[in-house]
């Protein structure tokens, strides 16, 4: 007989915050050797470019609904967060023909960092370096990608802006 627990909405809330919490030390770890052998720019721009490629391997799902249906792209995107409410507790501000805008007033990885002691600069670094993912998979699915990380002084987290793709 096994000591693991049944598999409930829960413990599955549990794990995945888990499984994020290390995500966000990874990159938090690998933030501290760039920034230590290339300064804080630069590990941003390494970092950045590693969860872009993520991105853009993700957004291959969603060809598909390029480069206008902003509609399905946001019932697709939201639909396929795991545990998504809980997680990252996202408002859709906007979506009509023009841009879909979508506020998440959490983030796991933001709040692991923050309940590190980063400082408010490195958990702003950590977020555009992360934040990356976002650029990367709405461009690869055909749309235009105009989004925003958190700053200092905001609540909440990311700002996802995305408009129509290019023809």
């Amino acid at each position: 007989m096994s000591d693991t627990p049944p598999v409930t909405p829960t413990v599955t809330l549990d794990m995945l915050k888990a499984a994020f919490a290390m995500r966000a030390e990874a990159y938090a770890r690998m933030y501290d050797v760039l920034s230590e052998e290339f300064g804080p720019e630069r590990a941003v721009e390494l970092i950045g470019r590693a969860t872009r490629r993520m991105g853009e391997q993700m957004g291959e799902r969603f060809k598909g609904l390029g480069p206008d249906d902003l509609a399905g792209l946001k019932d697709a995107f939201l639909g396929g967060i795991p545990c998504g409410e809980e997680m990252f507790a996202p408002e859709v501000r906007r979506c009509d023909d023009e841009m879909l805008e979508i506020k998440f007033h959490r983030c796991p990885l933001k709040d692991v960092w923050v309940a590190n002691g980063r400082s408010d600069t490195d958990v702003r670094d950590l977020c555009r370096a992360a934040g990356a993912i976002d650029g990367g998979l709405f461009t690869t699915a055909g749309f235009t990608f105009l989004g925003e990380t958190w700053r200092p002084g905001e609540t909440g987290c990311c700002l996802l802006r995305v408009a129509p793709g290019g023809a």
